[in-house]
């Protein structure tokens, strides 16, 4: 599958309209970053965030059975069902924020039926236990990036600007570490956390269990992207990738979360270096293999708040930054307009 997705291209004048605001330059630090940013994908002097959107992308992982998280692989359906009845800190932060949020059901090992609120993209019921065999089929792992693809090409057919990622799946975090540590060169000990909250023995064990699987699968350094993506994977992260290129080719913003969302952008600039100039950075996770993935991606996050919550959180509590950084830029008076003195 090829996404045509170009780096951004410079617009001089854009700096000279954000220098112009009645401020000292540089004064709003990173705002005036994030505002030449989303002017430059734009191309425009007067940027807008259109319909903004937060997808949260469901899956079950094979893995989860084996004793790689602190949950029951069961709280993956009764989460997304939370999710459906309003009561996540995701819904929280999105009702309050002003996004409009959808579940995505990319292969939990549940059947929900038809339901308002949630996209059955559904490609299997959880994927295989990584630890023995790949966690999905090429072709599964294609058409889950498929599927994704699809899903930001419709939102971007809508007039939808903006899409922020979360996720939702037990057991991604081992996924995200193995994904890491073959993407990056990590050592896999310093990608592995604690994930939804393993205690000193349970982190062990997951270490040695994901140890036995980057083993098993035996990739060579700078193996492909895809490769690395269906062997330690999931549904929802794949789904997720194919989401983030189709927006990016697109030209829309993407707001990426913490540690499973970002392995999914590991994979996707893998495959189109140039997604990047696309991507907000919305936090610091606490899950140590983030650092490795910011690291890996030259990146730097608007918030570092410890979160490790995962479901998009993060993104959704750095959106009105976003949203200031195009106010400011729209709707600030320049020193010309309000008859304010320049330096001398």
């Amino acid at each position: 599958m090829h996404f045509s997705i170009p780096p951004t291209i410079p617009l001089p004048a854009l700096q000279a309209r954000i220098d112009g605001k009645t401020k000292p330059p540089g004064s709003l630090g990173q705002l005036e970053r994030l505002a030449q940013q989303i002017g430059q994908l734009q191309q425009s002097l007067t940027p807008s965030l259109g319909q903004p959107q937060l997808l949260v992308f469901a899956g079950d992982h094979g893995a989860a059975r084996a004793g790689v998280s602190a949950y029951p692989q069961e709280v993956t359906w009764q989460m997304v069902e939370n999710f459906l009845a309003g009561g996540a800190a995701i819904n929280v932060f999105a009702r309050h924020n002003g996004l409009q949020l959808q579940v995505i059901d990319a292969g939990v090992a549940h059947d929900f039926g038809a339901r308002d609120g949630l996209v059955d993209a559904k490609i299997g019921f959880g994927t295989n236990n990584f630890i023995e065999q790949a966690a999905m089929s090429e072709d599964d792992c294609q058409a889950a990036i498929a599927r994704g693809a699809a899903i930001a090409r419709q939102l971007a057919d809508d007039g939808c600007q903006v899409i922020g990622f979360g996720e939702m799946g037990i057991g991604n975090t081992a996924a995200a570490a193995l994904l890491t540590h073959q993407l990056t060169g990590t050592p896999l000990a310093d990608c592995v956390g604690r994930g939804t909250g393993l205690d000193d023995a349970g982190l062990a064990r997951k270490q040695a269990l994901l140890a036995r699987a980057a083993a098993r699968a035996a990739l060579a350094p700078g193996a492909p992207a895809l490769s690395v993506l269906a062997e330690f994977g999931g549904f929802e992260i794949a789904m997720m990738a194919g989401a983030m290129l189709a927006a990016a080719e697109r030209g829309m913003l993407l707001l990426i979360d913490g540690f499973i969302v970002t392995s999914a952008l590991l994979v996707a600039a893998e495959i189109a270096p140039a997604i990047g100039d696309y991507c907000v950075f919305c936090h610091r996770s606490a899950e140590p293999g983030h650092q490795a993935q910011l690291r890996a991606l030259h990146a730097e996050p608007l918030l570092d708040l410890g979160l490790r919550l995962g479901e998009g959180s993060g993104a959704a509590l750095a959106w009105p930054l976003v949203r200031s950084a195009v106010a400011f830029l729209n709707e600030m008076a320049s020193f010309e307009s309000a008859g304010v003195s320049t330096q001398a």
